[in-house]
């Protein structure tokens, strides 16, 4: 959830050699924030617990959530509304998630202490290293990509995180029958996800075109607004096999 079209002089990322590709797509795009004093709070008092550093091993999922249970990435959670209502639907399950903006991190951490929430963990580290030196290959039970940036000008549509290379390696850490779920608010870049997740052969799609959303994820603020004013969301839910 990063906002869109900044310059386009913004520095690239530095990626190994093997993975040409990701110099010029990310998982975030750096942009301004401020936390508040409520998610310091949250900061000093919930990180300890709910924040884990990046780290160029595998992650030991067991030992940071305290128990063995089905594990869902989540790359890039915004302000963390929808993902602490899911964590919070489906306590048996936990949920990995990555975002780099610190007012987010804040606030997903603040929500944590509100509802007493025990099954997230966070590494505020761009999601694409995490999936390279974190999560080895079939340790995933599920992935949620819910409104990326959609890089609306076509110029700046190679800079989209949906890209074949990234999916390849995404599908190839979740486990047989896990799932990746994709939603966007932008048509043409609905369009692009279907066409991407369609043309990998890990992925079979579990409906004709798009999903009916799950009853996991719910309606954000700003979506519902969207929904008033006519725009359309599109889910997409696809199985490893």
């Amino acid at each position: 959830m990063c906002s869109a079209n900044p310059p386009d002089d913004l520095p690239d990322a530095v990626e190994p050699a093997a993975q040409p590709f990701m110099r010029t797509v990310r998982s975030f795009v750096r942009r301004a924030g401020r936390t508040t004093a409520g998610q310091a709070r949250a900061f000093a008092e919930l990180g300890p617990r709910y924040l884990l550093p990046f780290a160029s091993a595998p992650l030991d999922a067991g030992a940071a959530f305290g128990r063995t249970a089905p594990l869902i990435l989540e790359i890039g959670f915004g302000m963390g509304e929808a993902t602490a209502y899911i964590a919070g639907v489906r306590p048996e399950d936990n949920f990995l998630c990555c975002e780099v903006h610190e007012a987010g991190v804040g606030a997903l951490l603040k929500r944590i202490g509100e509802q007493g929430i025990t099954n997230i963990r966070i590494v505020a580290h761009d999601a694409v290293e995490v999936i390279d030196q974190m999560l080895p290959e079939a340790s995933l039970d599920g992935v949620h990509i819910f409104f990326p940036d959609p890089w609306h000008k076509l110029k700046h549509n190679k800079r989209r995180l949906i890209q074949p290379p990234l999916i390849a390696k995404l599908a190839a850490r979740i486990k047989p029958g896990g799932y990746l779920h994709c939603a966007t608010d932008w048509e043409p870049y609905a369009h692009q996800m279907l066409q991407v997740l369609g043309g990998e052969p890990l992925l079979a799609n579990t409906a004709d075109e798009y999903a009916q959303r799950p009853g996991y994820r719910p309606l954000t603020k700003f979506e519902r607004r969207g929904l008033r004013l006519g725009h359309g969301v599109w889910d997409l839910v696809f199985r490893r096999v």
